[in-house]
């Protein structure tokens, strides 16, 4: 049961993730209107957050958090170094710093977070049970 309500959860943040950055993503898109912009980033991001959370939810192995877990985990470093860090433009991948948090912002952190400790949490105990057997 345990396994199973970790696995929903996580669905959620990742899916709260999801929604978030494809609500954002047509205003972030405007820095670079004809390349790879920020809203195009941010889609991509909110599709593979959407795959991670279906993987979880229909699988629950240990590749299904192991995913889950890098896709939330990334997600918060990435939100969290454009936070704090002036990253220039890398080729097509724009510079996306902003510094400020903002209400939808800080609401994606803390489902990255969440999503992404309980993905880590669901992943140990697999491996504790299976190395229990």
């Amino acid at each position: 049961m345990l396994m199973i309500v970790l696995r929903v959860l996580i669905g959620v943040g990742l899916m709260v993730s999801a929604v978030i950055h494809l609500q954002l993503a047509s205003g972030f898109q405007q820095a670079a209107p004809s390349g790879i912009g920020g809203g195009a980033l941010f889609r991509i991001q909110a599709v593979v957050s959407i795959l991670a959370a279906a993987y979880v939810l229909i699988r629950g192995s240990r590749a299904a958090f192991a995913i889950a877990a890098i896709v939330a985990l990334s997600a918060l470093a990435a939100v969290v170094l454009y936070r704090y860090v002036q990253v220039p433009a890398i080729g097509p991948i724009p510079s996306m710093y902003e510094p400020v948090w903002y209400p939808q912002k800080a609401l994606t952190a803390v489902a990255e977070a969440f999503a992404g400790t309980l993905a880590v949490i669901g992943y140990v105990l697999l491996l504790r049970r299976r190395n229990d057997t």
